[in-house]
């Protein structure tokens, strides 16, 4: 896209990392479209030596604003469970009505929000001026939209997405990270503005940096006495799905016929794809993703289908009529970093927004 590219100047770079960068485990939106979807999925880069995941640096970001790579944030450093920065993601029919009203609503409060154009809404930021409790972050925004009658989005349920998505981390997670702003969203092929300023990255910035950040003691402030939404209460305990066997014979878990090593990426075990290990592919060993919490839920990243890998396992499908839950979309969101995208393998499985 070099029509989009920019130059970024060190200074820029400086303030853009300062301002979003919370911790250095990022993604990158792949460059080329899924064959099967068409969508630029997320993933998250690797040394080619070490395996190790790459961290954000000064020239990272650089290589972002200026559009050779467009990567996803992560909103809590886990050392802390705090974030810097609180994103309302909103892609809905009329969404943007309500990122509007919450605007009006959050300056009423004291704190000022910055919008971002996205391919089908927008995301609404607020700056912290230091890092502060994620739980505290999300028990304010989500009572406040609830307040305003504004949905917040559970499940499949239509709604606004709020950054970070968790109140804590377990250690070796990720959670949810949202496309960059200021780079080009490769599945539009454009980049997307803030309202309020020029649309060229200097004067985003200097916009940016301009609006007061929200203080610890305001916060406190405002969630004071303030029950938490019932949202972010965790759901109830569900009794254990009795597992039936399929007609015709037992029910198939790929993990019975794996024996190359797993990895645990987020919410699930990456391996050698068996289909392509046969034509010679997959020399890394994670084209497959099989996911920790149901291993029924399995994808190659590379397209080959759940017939494919099970031939090659020695075990296919006999009963084609009995849909198994295999070969699924195991991510839970993302719209480029947003809701729903699966992100190519290595990456996390909380997923992206975009």
């Amino acid at each position: 896209m070099p029509n989009l590219r920019l130059k970024a100047h060190q200074s820029v770079v400086a303030d853009y990392f300062h301002l979003f960068v919370n911790r250095r485990a990022y993604t990158l939106q792949s460059n080329r479209p899924h064959l099967e979807s068409a969508r630029h999925y997320y993933y998250r880069p690797k040394d080619r030596k070490t395996g190790q995941g790459l961290g954000l640096t000064l020239a990272t970001i650089r290589r972002h604003l200026e559009g050779e790579i467009t990567v996803g944030l992560y909103a809590i450093n886990p050392a802390t469970q705090r974030s810097k920065w609180v994103a309302i993601d909103a892609d809905y029919e009329n969404s943007l009505a309500d990122l509007f009203k919450l605007s009006f609503h959050l300056r009423q409060d004291g704190v000022e929000s910055a919008l971002e154009n996205s391919r089908r809404g927008g995301h609404l930021w607020i700056f912290l001026a230091e890092p502060l409790p994620a739980r505290d972050c999300r028990i304010y925004v989500c009572g406040l939209a609830l307040r305003l009658g504004i949905p917040v989005k559970r499940g499949r349920k239509e709604g606004i997405e709020i950054f970070p998505k968790h109140d804590v981390l377990k250690p070796g997670r990720y959670g949810n990270a949202i496309r960059g702003p200021l780079g080009i969203h490769r599945g539009a092929g454009q980049r997307f503005w803030f309202d309020g300023a020029d649309e060229d990255i200097e004067n985003q910035m200097r916009y940016l940096n301009s609006l007061p950040k929200m203080t610890g003691d305001q916060l406190a402030r405002l969630i004071a006495e303030k029950p938490v939404p019932h949202q972010l209460l965790p759901p109830e305990p569900k009794r254990e799905p009795v597992m039936r066997p399929q007609m015709g014979g037992p029910e198939f878990h790929i993990l019975d016929h794996i024996h190359t090593p797993l990895h645990a990426i987020g919410q699930n075990n990456v391996t050698r794809c068996p289909s392509c290990a046969e034509e010679g592919h997959d020399r890394s060993g994670d084209n497959l993703s099989i996911s920790i919490e149901d291993p029924r839920k399995y994808i190659c990243w590379a397209g080959c289908t759940s017939d494919m890998i099970r031939s090659a396992l020695g075990c296919p499908r006999v009963h084609i009529q009995n849909k198994e839950a295999s070969n699924v979309e195991i991510w839970p969101d993302s719209n480029g970093l947003t809701g729903g995208e699966i992100p190519r393998r290595g990456t996390q499985s909380d997923g992206l927004r975009g």
